[in-house]
């Protein structure tokens, strides 16, 4: 076992380099932003593709929704976050062909360990958040932090870090030529610039706050027998360079979060905070994340949520809203993280009042199954397993009322749905709750 896991790591490290060989290592030519997380990768890289764009700058982008390349796009049709070492070095290769000056990338658990970000000069690497996911491919949680962290550690220019995540400080160990952190929560933490979010005010499909950056530097502490030993050698000193009011159309704490985030990247590459304000003011939303796809006579919301952390997001924005909800979900990717099933169950048994468990990407592994392990997490509340996806949508618009909300989740814009063996459906929950809620007839 370990000969075999050897060939293939050096496999797809050599495939890795041959590939940057083949194409010119273009990422010499750009400035190459690398971002990483469990959760708000897609949504942080739409925003640095706007700030950077209202800067006048030509970008080229990458990401689970799609392929951009300055002013050509397409839909990402891998369902695959970071596609392969030759497709990722041909992408940089238009990209410089393009005169971008720009190259955004999401960046996997799963690629690093392949060895998909080798051989790509990054200027910036950018650390979202992280919560358990992917565990029986990585063993523990600890190795999946540290097949992130490897990022990290390779790249020493840029450093974008979330402070207010538990995870803060094993990032923060990674040294780097310029670190930038972003709070809501005023973390003092070890970086030389804080983007700091305050007065937050959320609105049912958007939120307001003040952002404040702030110039962190170090003034040495007197001693004291009563300060921990720990805190004795420094203190931090924060002078404020800047404030903007931002009204942002995207719902939720964790969108302010991705605004914090991309306003954080903004600021490395020296754009003011007027103009990161400008562009994130202009998004009026991103695909399959949080998406209204009907909005009357009730919202019909659609979201990729598909980790017990970032579905307890999305509930709670939608809960806050007063209205009944009415949740689709399921389990996606069967043969994977059958941990989180139960929890997913549980966290719908507690904020949504209508419950329905369906199919999702079960792969080879029996739909059915998956749905009742789901289902597992729900102890008292009454709830429906239907295995055809379509007619849980539709049982779902079905059982809406005037101002009450519809949101399905797990696949977000997704183009496919993969069922056994490696067949894909061509998908997209966004367009069939427009053909269902045609159907419904109680309007």
């Amino acid at each position: 076992m370990f000969l075999f896991d050897l060939i293939k790591n050096i496999y797809h490290f050599l495939w890795a380099f041959f590939s940057a060989l083949f194409c010119g290592f273009p990422s010499r030519h750009l400035k190459v932003i690398g971002i990483t997380g469990t959760k708000g990768k897609s949504t942080v890289s739409e925003m640095i593709s706007k700030i950077l764009e209202e800067a006048d700058f030509r970008v080229a982008s990458l990401d689970s929704i799609k392929i951009k390349v300055d002013k050509n796009e397409e839909e990402n049709l891998f369902k695959m976050t970071t596609p392969g070492r030759g497709y990722l070095q041909t992408f940089l290769k238009r990209a410089t062909k393009a005169h971008c000056h720009y190259a955004i990338i999401e960046i996997t658990s799963e690629g690093i360990l392949q060895h998909r970000q080798k051989f790509i000069n990054f200027d910036t690497v950018v650390f979202t958040n992280l919560s358990p996911e992917h565990i029986e491919r990585h063993g523990s949680f600890e190795n999946y932090r540290a097949a992130k962290g490897k990022l990290f550690k390779e790249n020493k220019k840029n450093h974008i870090l979330n402070l207010d995540d538990a995870n803060i400080d094993y990032f923060l160990q990674f040294p780097a030529e310029k670190k930038i952190g972003f709070t809501l929560k005023d973390s003092p933490k070890g970086t030389d610039k804080i983007i700091k979010g305050k007065d937050l005010k959320i609105k049912e499909m958007g939120s307001e706050f003040f952002v404040e950056i702030y110039s962190s530097h170090y003034e040495p502490q007197q001693s004291n027998p009563e300060t921990p030993a720990s805190n004795q050698n420094e203190i931090t000193v924060k002078d404020k360079l800047s404030s903007e009011k931002i009204e942002l159309k995207l719902p939720g704490v964790f969108n302010v979060y991705n605004a914090l985030c991309a306003t954080a990247v903004g600021f490395s590459q020296n754009i003011s905070l007027s103009i990161c304000k400008r562009a994130l003011e202009k998004i009026e939303g991103v695909p399959g994340r949080m998406e209204m796809v009907i909005k009357e006579p009730f919202k019909v919301i659609v979201d990729y949520a598909h980790t017990p952390d970032s579905l307890k997001e999305v509930y709670e924005t939608l809960r806050n809203q007063n209205s009944k909800l009415i949740c689709v979900l399921g389990s996606c990717g069967g043969g994977r993280d059958k941990w989180k099933r139960p929890k997913m169950g549980e966290i719908a048994a507690k904020y949504c009042d209508e419950i329905i468990i369906t199919n999702e990407d079960p792969y080879d592994e029996d739909p059915l199954q998956i749905m009742k392990q789901v289902a597992s997490g729900i102890k008292s509340k009454k709830h429906y397993l239907i295995l055809d996806r379509r007619e849980a949508i539709n049982k779902a618009l079905s059982l809406a009322n005037a101002n009450d909300i519809v949101v399905i989740t797990g696949k977000g814009c997704e183009p496919w749905m993969c069922v056994a063996n490696g067949k894909k459906i061509p998908w997209d929950d966004r367009e069939i709750a427009r053909e269902e809620f045609k159907k419904i007839s109680h309007f």
